[in-house]
C-alpha cells in the first residue's frame, strides 16, 4: 500500500529501513527492533531513528551538568532542602533525591523517592529506575530485581544504567545464567561501553578470562574509530577495560 504510483516514496521508504537496519547491527539491537522496522514502514524507522540515535546523541552532547553542585555538594543540597519545605512539589522532591544519590546519600535518596510515588506518579519510570541504583548501591538486590521487571519492556531500559543494576543484582543472588543474558542484551558495538566492561568483569568472575579478553580488546579496537565527543565520554571505561587486560595477560 506504501508503493502505488510513488517509486520515489518507494526508495526513500527502502532507504530508511536498510539505514536502520545497518545501524542496528552495528549497535547490536537487531533482535529488539528489527520487525517493527521492517513490519511498519516509516513508522517503525522513525521509531527507530528517535530512540536509537536522536535520544543518545542528546543525552551524550548536552549534558545536565550542574557546576556549583560538583563544586559545593553540600550547599546545593542545603539549597534544594529549602526549596522543597517552601514547595513540597514532586519535581522538587526528585531534585533533592537525585543530588542526595550523587551525593552518596543512598538512604535518605530511598526514603524521598518512595515518598514521591503517590497519586498520579506511582509508576514513574525516572523514580523507579533510580531507586534501582539505590537499591543496588545498598545491596537490596531483591529489590532491584522487583522493580527491574517492572521497567523491562520499556525501550529506553535497555541502555540506562538501570539495566546494568538489575544484571548485576541477578549474578549477586546467583542467577548467573540469567544476569549473562542481560549483559548480552546491553552489548553493542561502539557503544555501551561502561556495560560491556561491567560484562568483561563478570566473565572474568566466572573465570572465563578469554571471552573476557575478547571483550576488552573489542572496546579498545574501536577507540580509534570514535568521535571526539564519544572518546571522552567513555574515556574511564576504555581505560579499565585496557587495565584489566594487562590484569589478564600477567
Amino acid at each position: 500500500m506504501f508503493f502505488n504510483d510513488g517509486s520515489y516514496f518507494y526508495y526513500i521508504v527502502l532507504g530508511l529501513n536498510i539505514f536502520c537496519v545497518i545501524h542496528m547491527i552495528r549497535r547490536g539491537t537487531v533482535n529488539r527492533w528489527i520487525w517493527l522496522v521492517i513490519f511498519v514502514p516509516i513508522i517503525g524507522s522513525l521509531v527507530y531513528i528517535y530512540s536509537e540515535i536522536l535520544s543518545n546523541r542528546n543525552l551524550i552532547r548536552k549534558p545536565n551538568i550542574n557546576i556549583s553542585a560538583v563544586l559545593n555538594p553540600g550547599a546545593q543540597i542545603k539549597k534544594l532542602e529549602d526549596e522543597l519545605q517552601f514547595t513540597d512539589t514532586f519535581a522538587n522532591k526528585i531534585k533533592l533525591a537525585d543530588a542526595y544519590l550523587a551525593a552518596g546519600q543512598t538512604e535518605r535518596a530511598i526514603d524521598l523517592y518512595k515518598n514521591s510515588l503517590s497519586g498520579a506518579f506511582t509508576e514513574n519510570e525516572h523514580v523507579l529506575a533510580q531507586l534501582m541504583t539505590a537499591y543496588y548501591e545498598q545491596g537490596q538486590y531483591a529489590e532491584v530485581i522487583t522493580i527491574g521487571k517492572k521497567l523491562y519492556k520499556l525501550p529506553q531500559f535497555a541502555r540506562s544504567k538501570a539495566h546494568l543494576s538489575y544484571a548485576l543484582s541477578l549474578e549477586n543472588t546467583g542467577e548467573t545464567e540469567l544476569a549473562e543474558n542481560e549483559f548480552k542484551v546491553m552489548k553493542g558495538r561502539y557503544s555501551y561501553f561502561e556495560q560491556r566492561y561491567q560484562y568483561g568483569l563478570f566473565l572474568t568472575r566466572q573465570g572465563r578470562d578469554d571471552e573476557a579478553s575478547n571483550i576488552f580488546s573489542e572496546m579498545l579496537n574501536e577507540q580509534p574509530h570514535l568521535g571526539p565527543v564519544e572518546k571522552k565520554t567513555n574515556r574511564i571505561w576504555l581505560a579499565k577495560a585496557k587495565d584489566e587486560l594487562k590484569k589478564i595477560g600477567a
